[in-house]
């Protein structure tokens, strides 16, 4: 690394290999010569073989790897082109096929191709990496589906509810993600063989007037690059409303990361739940005791770029004139690998969080029975009427000592003494052993959680994951920093 120069923090800090190496210069170039080869390929089968020749292809495949990035550079800040530049020295290693290098194709016959067959392999990482987390909270979600723990609305103390159930909105938002996903893929067709505004009239020219011969060229690049359909029209070239609509799904997910994201960065502040801690893990520089919760944060961060980057897709988008143009080139090349890099760093982290999360139960519990006293009130309401005494009467018993036991929680500091109190009335039929019986551990309150979270998994997340069986456990769930 040139540590002289700023790097990129995405590709130096957070992301995975496999989706850098998509993103590489390297990748993009040789995706560039696939895209030539099966151009000349497709031109030699079609009938072109008084132009192009099979001695030709050869060459051109056995030199698609051995590309001179110096001689490239060198050509390019001469012609100010780059996929000329390339030409120029794919060319010079293949002089026997540089004549047919590129041949009736426009620079989008590369670029467009190339930048399409990238975020189609790309958007496959994603599944599996998404694919994974859902599996991991899926199974954490089984394990703690009867751990009864408080829920907040407002971030205020709400009734009770499961740490499993509350894990289910987690994957249920992941889910919509995943959808997003099956739904965009097959939206990723090839932008095959054009020409220069989307007319093929090169082509046609090429095959002198052959319509049929031009159409099965467009339909036999994009067999051959490895799409299973092709777009029907495009300007120069593919609609950048394409990238746009990616681009919100990959958003979709960084929002899905960061609602869990801050929410256990909240539950770490109860510390009822936690992020994992590596064994040397240092939490703060001053204070030695502390463990902030390190991975959400970034996911946060993380997120909240991504969130943003749909807003860049729409306005390249819509200032497309026409046919095309130059507008869209800089800033894509910027953003498109930076929205998968941004995902697949957000995922690495939620896939390593999610593995191995851990719960205190004896500190949800001590929350949960601060709460409990004032939330089970209707209960011990219910329970004195059935032995006898007035509604009215105990409701405002119940009120008066609520009011008391809160003010003192809130003003004091006090431990929530409100059952002591009730038990002490005389008008309350209950002595508070009873009064602790009757409330029990919490999970009385809990209603279907439960049993809602075995639901949804058994019927809804399981289902789901049985069709993608092969693409869990083929990710790395570890962090390099």
């Amino acid at each position: 690394m040139n540590r002289s120069i700023y790097q990129e923090p995405l590709v130096s800090r957070y992301t995975s290999r496999e989706m850098q190496q998509i993103f590489s210069e390297e990748n993009r170039i040789k995706t560039w010569r696939k895209c030539w080869i099966a151009l000349a390929e497709a031109q030699l089968e079609l009938g072109l073989t008084h132009i192009v020749k099979p001695e030709m292809i050869a060459q051109l495949k056995k030199y698609a790897d051995d590309i001179d990035f110096d001689l490239a550079a060198a050509k390019e800040k001469e012609i100010r082109h780059d996929v000329m530049a390339h030409v120029y020295t794919y060319g010079h290693k293949c002089p026997l096929a540089e004549p047919i290098i590129h041949l009736g194709a426009t620079s989008q016959y590369v670029g467009c191709n190339t930048d399409l067959l990238l975020q189609k392999n790309a958007l496959s990482v994603v599944k599996k990496s998404l694919v994974n987390v859902i599996r991991n909270l899926a199974d954490f979600a089984r394990k703690h589906k009867a751990l009864a723990t408080l829920g907040y609305t407002h971030y205020q103390a709400a009734q009770p509810t499961t740490v499993g159930k509350r894990n289910t909105l987690y994957i249920q938002d992941l889910l919509i993600d995943l959808d997003s996903i099956d739904f965009i893929e097959p939206q990723i067709k090839a932008r095959g063989a054009k020409g220069t505004v989307g007319t093929q009239a090169t082509f046609l020219e090429l095959f002198n007037g052959d319509h049929n011969k031009v159409r099965a060229l467009d339909e036999l690049v994009a067999l051959k690059l490895g799409f299973n359909d092709i777009f029907s029209v495009t300007g120069q070239t593919y609609t950048r409303k394409l990238d746009m609509k990616i681009s919100e799904t990959l958003a979709g997910i960084g929002a899905s990361a960061h609602k869990f994201a801050v929410d256990l960065r909240l539950l770490s502040n109860l510390k009822v739940q936690e992020e994992p801690f590596a064994k040397n893990q240092v939490g703060s520089s001053a204070m030695a005791y502390k463990r902030n919760p390190m991975r959400s944060e970034r996911m946060t961060g993380l997120a909240r770029k991504l969130m943003g980057l749909p807003a860049n897709f729409a306005a390249t988008y819509a200032n497309q004139w026409f046919e095309r143009t130059l507008d869209d080139s800089a800033i894509r090349r910027m953003d498109i690998p930076q929205a998968f890099l941004l995902t697949d760093a957000i995922l690495k982290l939620y896939m390593n969080i999610t593995c191995d999360m851990v719960v205190y139960p004896k500190q949800i519990k001590k929350h949960l029975l601060q709460e409990l006293p004032f939330m089970a009130t209707e209960k011990i309401l219910m329970a004195s009427v059935a032995k006898g005494k007035s509604r009215q009467e105990i409701h405002e018993v119940i009120k008066v000592h609520s009011i008391a036991a809160g003010r003192e929680v809130k003003e004091e500091g006090a431990n929530n003494d409100l059952l002591k109190r009730l038990a002490d009335d005389p008008a309350i039929p209950f002595q508070l052993e009873e009064l602790f019986d009757l409330i029990g551990d919490g999970s009385e309150f809990t209603g279907r959680a439960e049993a809602q979270t075995d639901e949804y998994l058994d019927e809804i997340v399981e289902p789901r994951l049985v069709g993608l069986k092969n693409l869990i456990g083929n990710t790395d769930q570890t962090l390099s920093v």
